[in-house]
C-alpha cells in the first residue's frame, strides 16, 4: 500500500497529534492522538490527513 499525499513524520515529533500546532484555531477539530507505530502509517478520523514515518524512523518505545 502507498500512501499519497501523507505529512512525513520523524520518531521526534511523536506523541502525533492532529490537528498539529501549525493549524489555525478556527480551522481546527478536537485534538486526537494517533498511533502511527504499529503500521507506519495512520489517517485523521476528523478531518482525514495522513500521516507516515520517514522511512528508516525508528520509534522507541517507554
Amino acid at each position: 500500500m502507498t500512501i499519497i499525499d501523507a505529512i512525513e513524520i520523524s520518531a521526534k515529533d511523536l506523541p502525533l497529534h492532529c490537528p498539529n500546532d501549525d493549524v489555525a484555531l478556527w480551522s481546527s477539530h478536537p485534538r486526537v492522538f494517533l498511533d502511527v507505530a504499529k503500521t507506519g502509517h495512520v489517517a485523521c478520523p476528523y478531518c482525514g490527513t495522513k500521516y507516515k514515518l520517514k522511512a528508516g524512523e525508528v520509534i522507541f518505545q517507554h
